[in-house]
């Protein structure tokens, strides 16, 4: 299943997508998207998401950790 690991600031989303790539080296170092939402009048708002897939429950916890760490949350998508 893909998860969406989203986050306000860009440099939260570049340091997790790092240290992913350092835990999965198997995986490569995920991508940073910005996404803005349907309707957003300010591109300020805009998220950005680092997208993952193929992670056992293990490591989603371990993700999980990371990312609230960098005030980030998962959703899945």
């Amino acid at each position: 299943m893909r998860q969406l690991l989203v986050f306000h600031e860009r440099e939260d989303a570049e340091k997790v997508a790092e240290t992913l790539g350092e835990w999965f080296p198997e995986r490569g170092v995920p991508r940073v998207v910005r996404e803005t939402l349907a309707g957003e009048d300010d591109a300020e708002d805009a998220q950005w998401l680092v997208v993952v897939a193929g992670l056992d429950e293990a490591s989603l916890a371990r993700v999980d950790e990371l990312v609230e760490r960098h005030e980030g949350w998962r959703e899945e998508g």
